[in-house]
């Protein structure tokens, strides 16, 4: 699949230049229908949290590392 149109990755810049590390990976997965976002490589986490509206925070110690969008078609 070729990109086209390249604004909506444009957009990311700001939210990626204020992540921890300044790194993101993105990674989606049709049959989960879930987005996964890693801040950090590797992705080690020692504590998760679900939040209200399904979205799984994954932390090392105090440190957000990367997060999973459930139901991600849907936002």
């Amino acid at each position: 699949m070729a990109v086209t149109d390249i604004r909506p990755f444009l957009d990311m810049v700001p939210t990626v230049r204020e992540s921890p590390d300044q790194s993101v990976w993105l990674t989606y997965d049709t049959d989960a229908d879930a987005l996964y976002v890693h801040y950090r490589a590797p992705n080690l986490a020692t504590d998760t949290e679900l939040t209200d509206n399904d979205v799984i925070l994954r932390y090392s110690g105090d440190d957000l590392i990367g997060m999973t969008v459930l139901h991600a078609s849907c936002r």
